[in-house]
């Protein structure tokens, strides 16, 4: 019962046809249909760039869908990237229910669909944003990439849940466990994170920090919120995204 109660908060699709699905064609999306594991069928956008060294596969938060994140695609694009921005299922026009390890298969089915277009692993840049930070560790843990990039990421549910519910929080959220998977990881590192979250503390970002091996780096994003690190930050968002790339493409 706790455990049902904890998934309702933790996770807010918006299902098609909520959502701003009218601006796909503006925004230069292409659908992309993928299958997981256990049979979910998946739907993502698919921000082309020709010639672009790199493809990164964005890994969104627990709210929403994949039509808000044209903010985020178009800035990445910008910086020198194509983008696969994937919905988890339930959100938007994929199937099934989100849970944790469904999340990670969900991950795994898009990384697996760039491989089998032709990416290798050292031109693969995952980037996740708050809940999908966790999703985009966990793969990183487990698959190669040329990169790892971190916007407002969560130490682990039960620590978060901590922060909310002292004591009975704690108890009662369990897993997307960042903080010790990340040790794992080896891929370049870039955590992004506001120093004024409302909803992922900034001492959560700093823990996941701590617990990655190098090389590393950390934005303090000054008065940045969860939901508006890209307005604060401005044009210094994707003037570093190119930096981060250059940098892991001289590797």
């Amino acid at each position: 019962m706790l455990h049902g109660l904890v998934e309702r908060l933790l996770y807010h699709p918006m299902p098609y046809p909520q959502g701003y699905w009218e601006a796909q064609s503006e925004a230069g999306a292409q659908d992309l249909w993928l299958e997981t594991k256990d049979g979910i069928r998946l739907n993502a956008w698919w921000f082309p760039k020709p010639d672009a060294t790199f493809i990164t596969l964005f890994l969104h938060g627990n709210a929403g869908n994949v039509t808000h994140r044209i903010d985020h695609a178009e800035s990445i694009r910008l910086a020198g990237s194509a983008i696969l921005v994937i919905d988890y299922r339930g959100y938007g026009k994929s199937q099934g229910r989100p849970n944790e390890r469904g999340l990670y298969l969900d991950a795994e089915a898009a990384y697996d669909e760039l491989i089998a277009r032709g990416y290798p692993g050292n031109r693969i840049i995952l980037q996740g944003e708050s809940l999908g930070t966790a999703v985009a560790v966990e793969l990183a843990s487990r698959r190669p990439c040329a990169g790892l990039i971190l916007e407002s990421p969560l130490a682990s549910l039960s620590s978060m849940a901590g922060t909310i519910l002292p004591v009975v929080g704690s108890l009662v959220a369990h897993g997307f466990n960042t903080d010790k998977r990340i040790g794992k990881v080896h891929a370049p590192l870039w955590v992004i994170h506001g120093d004024a979250d409302e909803i992922v503390p900034f001492l959560q970002g700093e823990a996941v920090f701590r617990s990655a091996n190098q090389p590393k780096t950390f934005w303090r994003i000054a008065d940045g919120h969860h939901n508006d690190l890209l307005s604060v930050a401005g044009g210094e968002y994707i003037t570093r995204l190119r930096t981060f790339y250059r940098c892991i493409g001289a590797e």
